[in-house]
């Protein structure tokens, strides 16, 4: 008896969790790992935050970055992004270029079967972030 009990709270909680949607957060912060089909320069730190006033920033690899967004279902869309004007290495200069350009053609989100937070353009392939542990 105590182990069928067991079992069906164990086989509840599993459920529960494997059912749980994954949300994009706001007020949190996410690390870039790839823009496009090109992962990021080793050692190179790209970030996201959507803070819940409808501006985003984070680090584009040199310098900051911010812009609006807005964020509607499954919709993501940010417009034009602005930043700091610190000179870098060349390619990571070329890279955060890339980064920004690629922020401003986002136009949805989703979430990856391993739980990889994906901001899609209307082609192409999606810029993948990583939630930042804090």
């Amino acid at each position: 008896m105590k182990r069928a009990v067991i079992l069906g709270v164990l086989g509840a909680s599993l459920f529960g969790c494997a059912g749980e949607q994954v949300q994009l957060q706001q007020d949190h912060s996410y690390v870039l790992e790839w823009i496009g089909e090109r992962p990021l320069i080793d050692n190179s730190h790209l970030t996201v935050t959507l803070g819940d006033d409808g501006r985003a920033y984070g680090s584009g690899g040199c310098n900051h970055w911010f812009a609006p967004y807005t964020l509607d279902g499954k919709n993501l869309s940010f417009g034009k992004v602005g930043s700091t004007r610190k000179r870098c290495a060349p390619a990571l200069m070329e890279q955060e270029q890339r980064f920004l350009q690629a922020l401003e053609n986002v136009q949805r989100w989703d979430i990856s079967p391993i739980e990889q937070v994906r901001f899609w353009p209307q082609q192409g392939q999606p810029l993948r972030l990583w939630s930042e542990e804090g």
